[in-house]
This record gives structure tokens, C-alpha cells and sequence, in this order.
């Protein structure tokens, strides 16, 4: 049986979701970000945007000088959230639909009767009239293909309109395709494989595929074939049913580099927290804690530490995190991002002795505070220390 994926993609799903709440952003030039003089960078760019050479993560203030007119919104994460469920609720005419992103999903329609153009045109017109919302969708016998395809089709309209392509490969046709595509277009050829494979003449998809299997293996040792497979358009992948989240992580970056200890813990505390509610919402627990540092000369440093059993626990997050800090930190000097995360996820399983409920009753507390600010916002509760008050004592210093 010929496979049918399509792989669908909303078009600057941020400001189509943010046209949504304000129509007369429709046709302008905008960004949703962080404001310029917070050091802030384009999340995502309205097509009219990019026609003045704007784009995704690139810094706000630069984005403001190729258009001095440029619109800037900020995020509203709970509106995106809230969209793409509705999307991928939408989506669900078969169980086998892999979610890439909040705005990105794979679906293996093979099991459908219709043809694959139809099924593409159906989910386009779902999203497109139920939710107002622009999506491109591409298609072929596998993610690869489909994937670059996609891509491709979204690329050839050049217009300050969000494309809302549909871009399918009929079978036996994948190579064809491919081809005339440099060979950037392919999964897993950075710049750095790139530029090899251009050294030596390389420079588009069809002549990676025609390459000689012995100068591959030489470049790129047992990668060399599997890079070559992929030109031909050969892509075995199952769609994954559930995404493994390997990680779970807040950072944030200071509007001004940050030097005094107390307020930089003040944060810390703040993206414990955060990450702890995160890990609680999954069900999921974390043995190792990493926190990530980033100087004033913009040098990224990451620090982990691996605790005994797995903990979701704000304060146990929070106290790793804090002595990382120490024991990374050079008094007084300036921190322009800190981040705090948690891997080695999994069920939140803890040891209790007979004795022992101290575990029990702060998953109560902290389950009962997280259920408060998902229904009246996370300012609901605050911790003490972090409530203005001028007869506040500082947290001591360890």
C-alpha cells in the first residue's frame, strides 16, 4: 500500500493568531517579540514583514532598521496554546498524526480512502473557514519528501500574504523532485556538511544522490550513505505517536546584565518554580538539574547536576540550581541570561519511609497552588520574599 503523509504547517502562526484578536494588523508589517530596547528578537513575522528582509530570531532592533515601520506585539502564549489544540483537534481525521511543534504536525493518512490531494484540501478548508487561520500542507510517501515539500511550496509565493499552499509529490517522483534542490533543503545537511559537499562540487540534492558512495564514507564516515539515502528520497520513518520530552526548561534573558547576587537567585527562584509546575502538569519528574549562564560577552556556559530519584518539587529544583550558580559565578560579574531545566524525565515516583510524609504533603500544597493559578493567573500567589516590602530582609548569604 503507497503511503499518503502530509505534513501540515501553520503559515506565521503567532501573527495569524494575533490578526485574529486585531484585523487591522492584516497586510502591515509586524513581528510578535520582545520589545528593542529589552534586547528583545522576532518570535515570528508577518509576511509583509519579511518583504523588508525580516525575519525569525533575528534582534528586534535590527528588524526596526530594515523597517523603521515595523508594527511590534508582544506574546500571548495562552492564545497560541489554546489555537494550536483547536488546530490539532481539527486535524483528527485519523489517529496517526505526530505534533512536531505548536504549529507543525505530520499525519499518515494511508488508511484513508480518498486521494491524497483531496484529504489535503479538506483539512485546508477546516482550518482555513473554522478557524480563520493560514496553513500550508505538503505531501508524499514519506516525512522527508513531504517535509521539503512543503517547504518548497511556501517559498515560491512571494507575496505579503501568507502562501496557504498545498504542495504534493505523486509517488516514484520523490528523486525527480529533489533533485535541482540544494542541498541544504535536506534534512540533516547543516552549513558545515554543506560547504563540504561543495568543496568538492556538490551543491545540489540530485548530485549528492549520483555522488560516489566511497567519497561520502570518506567525508563523513557511516553518515555518508545515510545522507545519500535521503537524497534519493528514501525515508523508512514512522509517524511517532508520542512526542519524548527529553527536557523541560525556562530561561530569560535581563534587559540590563544583572550583577547583584540576591536579584539573580530572585530569578532563579522564579524559573524553578516555573519548571516545577511544568513537570507537574506532564505528570513527570526529573533527576538532573542544569542551569545555563550567559556572560556579558555573550559566552554560554551550561552546568548540571544529577540528583539521587527524580523530583518535581520547586524548592528541590531551586536548591540545585542555586548551588550551580555559586559555585559558577564570580562575584559581581554580569549575567546577561540565566535558565534553569530538568532532564532525565519520567513518572514522578518518590520513596516514602514509614515516617516519612514531608514529600506527599508538599505535592499536595504545590498541586493545590498550581490548580489556583491555572484558574486566576500564575500573579494569584506570590512567594513572600518576592512581595515589595521595604522591612523585607534580603535572602542571606550562604
Amino acid at each position: 500500500m503507497v503511503r499518503k503523509i502530509l505534513h501540515l504547517d501553520l503559515d506565521a502562526f503567532f501573527c495569524a493568531v494575533e490578526e485574529l484578536h486585531d484585523p487591522s494588523l492584516k497586510g502591515k508589517p509586524f513581528a510578535v517579540g520582545g520589545r528593542a530596547d529589552q534586547r528583545g528578537v522576532v518570535a515570528s513575522c508577518s509576511y509583509a514583514a519579511r518583504m523588508h528582509g525580516i525575519r525569525s530570531a533575528m534582534p528586534m532592533r535590527r528588524a526596526l532598521q530594515l523597517c523603521p515601520d515595523l508594527i511590534v506585539v508582544s506574546h500571548r502564549h495562552g492564545n497560541y496554546g489554546e489555537m494550536s489544540k483547536k488546530v490539532m483537534k481539527l486535524i483528527e481525521i485519523t489517529p496517526f498524526i505526530e505534533k512536531i511543534s505548536i504549529d507543525e504536525a505530520f499525519l499518515d493518512g494511508t488508511g484513508l480512502p480518498e486521494p491524497m490531494i483531496d484529504i489535503a484540501h479538506d483539512l485546508q478548508n477546516r482550518v482555513n473557514k473554522e478557524l480563520e487561520l493560514p496553513i500550508s500542507i505538503g505531501g508524499a510517501t514519506n516525512k522527508l519528501v513531504a517535509k521539503i515539500a512543503n517547504d518548497w511550496g511556501k517559498s515560491q509565493k512571494r507575496t505579503a500574504e501568507p502562501p496557504n499552499t498545498i504542495t504534493l509529490i505523486p509517488p516514484g517522483e520523490e528523486a525527480d523532485f529533489l533533485a535541482p534542490l540544494p542541498v541544504h533543503s535536506l534534512w540533516g545537511i547543516g552549513p558545515k556538511t554543506a560547504e563540504k559537499l561543495g568543496q568538492i562540487g556538490i551543491t545540489t540534492i540530485g548530485m549528492l544522490a549520483n555522488a560516489p558512495k566511497e567519497t561520502l564514507e570518506m567525508l563523513f564516515g557511516q553518515y555518508g550513505p545515510d545522507i545519500q539515502t535521503r537524497a534519493k528520497g528514501i525515508d523508512s520513518r514512522p509517524i511517532n505517536l508520542e512526542h519524548d520530552v527529553k527536557s523541560i526548561s525556562n530561561e530569560v534573558t535581563f534587559p540590563k546584565d544583572l550583577v547583584d547576587e540576591n536579584e539573580i537567585l530572585k530569578t532563579v527562584r522564579g524559573l524553578s518554580d516555573q519548571v516545577g509546575r511544568r513537570l507537574r502538569r506532564a505528570s513527570l519528574a526529573g533527576t538532573t538539574i542544569q542551569i545555563k549562564l550567559r556572560w556579558s560577552d555573550f559566552t554560554t556556559i551550561t552546568r548540571q547536576s544529577t540528583l539521587p530519584s527524580a523530583t518535581n518539587l520547586d524548592q528541590e529544583i531551586f536548591n540545585t540550581a542555586k548551588t550551580l550558580f555559586k559555585e559558577n559565578w564570580k562575584y559581581k560579574r554580569p549575567v546577561r541570561l540565566i535558565g534553569v531545566g530538568v532532564s532525565g524525565l519520567g513518572p514522578p515516583v518518590h520513596q516514602l519511609s514509614l515516617w516519612d510524609d514531608r514529600f506527599e504533603k508538599e505535592t499536595n500544597l504545590l498541586n493545590a497552588v498550581d490548580q489556583l493559578k491555572e484558574r486566576y493567573g500564575s500573579d494569584i500567589i506570590q512567594r513572600a520574599r518576592n512581595l515589595p516590602n521595604k522591612n523585607q530582609e534580603n535572602e542571606p548569604k550562604e
